[in-house]
């Protein structure tokens, strides 16, 4: 009873970045992805989460492992061992992506706020939302946003609670999350690409590897990296992108369920699918969701702003961190601030959030290949790996991951330019 106890408290200790990372990952935009897969298709989604997990969590453990080793971002390897036009694409490309993905997120919250107090309009909320959310970045050191965010996921367990609401026919479960279904229509492939790039989302590369230096740098006694640290390290990663993927399946199976079999076929936002949920489903399940998507957007959006921020102050050699007050990197907090108010003001320019998502979607099809393909050039490159470059499964899932999203952003290009 006590050795397990006792691992139980070391793996409490060790989770932190990996879950945040994760968690973070079911953003409101990510949520309107799984509850549009759900409500349009039912359960023929459903085994896509066995897919992206094991992917998911090879790439992000390289990101971690990039990071822990270099003491420094994925932008500063980067910036190290790459062509300089190679880091300026990159930049060119995330900007307007991951600001795209705050204002939808952004938008998502204040909706939903909206729902719940239909007295105060969603455009009050929005602003609240981001006055709030810019007030606790900026004021707040490291540790304190850290442990905030870890136990801010407990937001996520309610997703798990919504199916069990309603009578579920867990036969078919079953057989959508082990059997895959492909529909070669240019709608279901559409959203199949959704899935995979809302999940594997280069945002969260240069976050992963930049928190954990965070990590780092926080817990002294660790600067020297070893088997031990990179273990629990993963274990960290594998946890966190296992939540994420649980996440996305019971979101899946709450709108593959309630509204799919209620005949609501086509929703385009998480106001819409909470909405859904009310008459069908009952008041709790509709609030846990509401409630869900307020929660993950403050995860979220921290995360998206923390990435972009890292991602420009480390091109330009700019003091950087989270764990630094903001008199001490000034430049990193005004990016954190500019991309805020930039997603902010796209909910005030007429600019829809699902033209946004559709967006954000495309500049991150296109960016992530590349990416990833980076991520694995440093991660087996022992002059900056030393001993901890990739093994052969890393490498496996690595590949695989490039060649989906490489025939993802193929797809989602195809279907632009021949969609109507």
């Amino acid at each position: 009873m006590l050795k397990i106890k006792n691992k139980l408290s070391h793996f409490l200790k060790i989770i932190g970045p990996g879950l945040v990372t994760g968690a973070s990952d079911d953003d409101p935009s990510g949520i309107a992805t799984y509850s549009q897969a759900g409500a349009a298709y039912g359960l023929s989604t459903l085994w896509t989460a066995i897919i992206t997990f094991p992917l998911m969590a090879a790439i992000q453990e390289m990101c971690a492992r990039i990071g822990m080793v270099t003491s420094q971002g994925l932008t500063g390897s980067l910036k190290g061992h790459y062509p300089r036009p190679v880091l300026y694409i990159m930049l060119l490309f995330s900007f307007p992506a991951i600001v795209m993905n705050i204002g939808a997120d952004i938008a998502g919250m204040g909706a939903v706020g909206n729902l719940l107090f239909p007295s105060i309009d969603a455009t009050y909320f929005c602003v609240v939302f981001t006055i709030i959310l810019l007030g606790l970045i900026i004021y707040l050191p490291y540790q304190k946003i850290a442990s905030t965010l870890k136990y801010l996921c407990i937001v996520m367990l309610v997703y798990f609670i919504v199916p069990f609401l309603y009578k579920q026919d867990f036969a078919q479960i079953f057989k959508d999350t082990f059997i895959p279904t492909l529909k070669f229509d240019k709608n279901f492939m559409g959203i199949l690409v959704g899935i995979l790039g809302t999940t594997i989302s280069p945002y969260l590369f240069f976050w992963q590897a930049s928190v954990e230096v965070e990590e780092m740098n926080k817990n002294k006694k660790h600067l020297m990296v070893n088997k031990k640290i990179i273990h629990d390290m993963k274990q960290d990663v594998d946890f966190g992108m296992l939540l994420s993927n649980l996440v996305m399946f019971f979101i899946i199976l709450t709108t593959g369920t309630v509204l799919f079999n209620g005949g609501i076929h086509k929703i385009d936002t998480v106001e819409q699918a909470a909405m859904a949920l009310k008459p069908l489903a009952g008041n709790l399940a509709y609030l846990l969701f509401a409630i869900g998507v307020i929660g993950t957007g403050f995860l979220a959006i921290p995360v998206l702003s923390g990435s972009l921020s890292y991602i420009v102050t480390e091109t330009f050699g700019w003091k950087q961190g989270l764990d630094k007050k903001f008199h001490e990197a000034k430049a990193f907090y005004v990016v954190i601030g500019i991309s805020l108010i930039l997603g902010l003001s796209m909910n005030y320019i007429g600019f829809s959030p699902i033209k946004a998502l559709i967006y954000t979607a495309i500049l991150y099809g296109l960016t992530a290949p590349v990416l990833i393909a980076i991520i694995l050039h440093i991660s087996n490159n022992k002059k900056v790996m030393g001993k901890y470059t990739n093994g052969r499964t890393s490498n496996i899932l690595g590949f695989a991951a490039l060649i989906l999203m490489t025939a993802a952003a193929l797809t989602l290009m195809y279907l632009q330019f021949t969609t109507d």
